[in-house]
């Protein structure tokens, strides 16, 4: 049986992403116990960045869970968990501004935010029978070749899809880095804590990028070496 290089490049990365992971989480709970010198809250904090960038229609909810936190452009809310809403911690100030950089992308038209966005009705209809049509496309390889490349082709749109927010989630740190400066809510030693702590979240999703494409590199080498 031929080699499938793509499976093992699959086991490095899911290997790195769990330590990345395990970076992240243990990032967070460092600069969680860090409290903010200025004093305000991770809403507080994303309010004022709403505000200052003239975004008034936005609004920022709580949401359950821990690292749950997103933007949501169809409702127009920035949602924080409950760690992150409530807290004045340097990690609470970090994650509250990378969210509201996705809300003032929205709002000045950022390019790549239009694209991922643009894919999102596809991709999400993909997800939903892509791996169906993997596993169906593998057992009747030898008799329909063509619905595993179909499969595959299905599965290449969230790799687009990844990669494509890579720009996105860059973009909204440096956003939240830079607004946090000027407005000079965070000391020097406070900026270094909020830039670590992005970079590390930033790397998770780097990590899923290149998982996806490896689970690609897989089913590409199932079919190139089908007979």
């Amino acid at each position: 049986m031929p080699l499938n290089w793509g499976y093992i490049l699959l086991i490095v990365i899911s290997l790195i992403g769990l330590i990345v992971q395990g970076k992240l989480k243990s990032k967070f709970k460092k600069y969680g116990r860090i409290p903010l010198r200025a004093g305000y809250t991770g809403k507080e904090i994303a309010e004022m960045m709403l505000a200052d960038h003239g975004i008034h229609d936005v609004k920022v909810i709580s949401t359950p869970g821990a690292l749950t936190d997103h933007y949501n452009p169809l409702k127009k809310t920035v949602n924080l968990s409950g760690p992150v809403y409530a807290s004045d911690s340097v990690a609470a100030a970090a994650v509250a501004a990378h969210e509201v950089g996705h809300a003032v992308q929205h709002a000045v038209g950022y390019r790549w935010l239009k694209l991922r966005s643009a894919l999102v009705p596809v991709v999400s209809f993909s997800s939903k029978i892509v791996m169906f049509v993997l596993i169906l496309g593998i057992l009747m390889i030898e008799a329909v070749p063509q619905l595993l490349l179909f499969g595959i082709i299905l599965f290449a749109l969230s790799v687009v899809f990844s990669f494509i927010t890579l720009p996105v989630e860059y973009d909204a740190s440096a956003r939240a880095k830079r607004w946090l400066e000027s407005r000079g809510l965070v000391t020097p030693e406070e900026k270094k804590g909020v830039a670590d702590a992005l970079k590390w979240a930033a790397r998770t999703y780097v990590v899923a990028a290149l998982s996806s494409l490896a689970t690609l590199l897989y089913y590409l080498n199932i079919y190139n070496n089908r007979r």
